[in-house]
């Protein structure tokens, strides 16, 4: 779905039957009840706006994105912009009453949820990875806190404004609005030296948070990259990426380096995995492991770990767990971290910090 302002400014920013594609033939259908729907060749209903007899007279797509549907009095009935998927346009909001976070897609080509999300969470924005070995989905960013350690975030937008009255650059950032508190303000992310009126942050498939922001003053116009979140300059490193190297990979300075091995490291590249485990049963009696000193997990800075306790135990614990693929093991303090998911491993300089990577006996 876009507004059609030149052929290069489209982009898709939202999509209604996420993970439900319709077939050849399907029917997107505005009814004088005043719901939308969209259904397949055979009737079946694939998504609707479910706004039949609620005084519905209208629908338009606004300059800003945002799909409305609207009363005689020019009430949004129902927008898109309340139903965000892995982008928001200028002026979006999330919503500590949901919507409350955007969900990557699977790929570029695939639009369907993928495994990363952006999350406006209590006084925090956090960004999350989704595996399949752990029920629960593993912190690997989470910004300063909101509201000076009082009340919960209430609402997010997306905004864009001049920074000066000769609007020579733009802001682009968030404002914010705590519940519980008085606090409000705004988080800059970007300063772009145009009119930045179009822009749009995206969670990528990847897993990077990105604005992208349509540069009219350049020939035929381009979407331009004016914000990474992990960039390996001024943000969060690229190592952090919970899959920049794959399945499996050592990161340094922000290149993935190395692939861990029972016998030694070895030179990474994109077929670079954990090793093949057998059927598990529970029990710990068929695992071995082999270590990888001086690294540590992508969720390491916001995850501690248990203990202190004894290395040992660590193991057997992880050997018992069918869904951990290994250990991170903390010399200092006896920190013991299970992981359900590898990824990428970042290169530290601490050699107490080592890896244990689970591996048939």
């Amino acid at each position: 779905m876009g507004s059609r302002r030149s052929e290069s400014l489209m982009r898709w920013v939202w999509d209604a039957n996420r993970g439900r594609p319709v077939r050849e033939n399907a029917t997107l259908t505005f009814g004088s009840n005043g719901n939308l729907v969209l259904a397949d060749a055979d009737g079946t209903v694939a998504w609707q706006t479910g706004t039949a007899n609620k005084g519905v007279v209208g629908l338009k797509i606004q300059q800003n994105g945002n799909l409305v549907l609207y009363d005689k009095k020019g009430k949004f009935i129902w927008q898109s912009f309340d139903h965000p998927t892995d982008t928001l346009l200028v002026g979006q909001t999330l919503r500590s009453n949901s919507p409350n976070k955007l969900v990557s897609r699977t790929s570029i080509a695939d639009g369907s949820e993928g495994p990363y999300s952006f999350v406006m969470e209590q006084r925090f924005l956090k960004m999350y990875y989704k595996t399949k070995n752990s029920p629960l989905p593993l912190l690997y960013y989470r910004s300063y806190e909101f509201g000076n350690g009082q009340g919960s975030l209430a609402d997010l937008k997306f905004y864009c404004s001049p920074e000066t009255e000769q609007a020579y650059a733009y802001e682009l950032g968030f404002t914010f609005d705590m519940k519980g508190s008085t606090s409000s303000g705004i988080y800059i992310l970007s300063r772009p030296k145009y009119n930045s009126t179009y822009s749009m942050l995206r969670v990528e498939p990847d897993g990077n948070l990105k604005i992208y922001t349509f540069n009219e003053n350049v020939e035929w116009g381009t979407w331009e990259n004016t914000f990474k979140l992990f960039d390996g300059d001024d943000n969060e490193s690229l190592c952090n990426l919970p899959r920049k190297c794959g399945s499996l990979g050592i990161c340094e300075d922000n290149q993935c380096v190395a692939c861990p091995k029972p016998k030694g490291l070895m030179g990474w590249s994109k077929s670079c995995a954990p090793p093949v485990l057998s059927p598990c049963k529970g029990g710990g009696d068929n695992v071995g492991y082999y270590q990888v000193v001086g690294v540590e997990h992508f969720t390491n800075e916001y995850t501690e770990g248990d203990g202190p306790t004894k290395l040992n135990d660590c193991r057997v614990k992880c050997s018992n767990d069918c869904g951990c693929l290994g250990f991170f093991y903390k010399e200092e303090s006896s920190k013991c971290l299970l992981v359900p998911e590898l990824g990428t491993l970042v290169k530290v300089t601490n050699l107490a910090l080592v890896a244990y990577i689970k591996m048939p006996n």
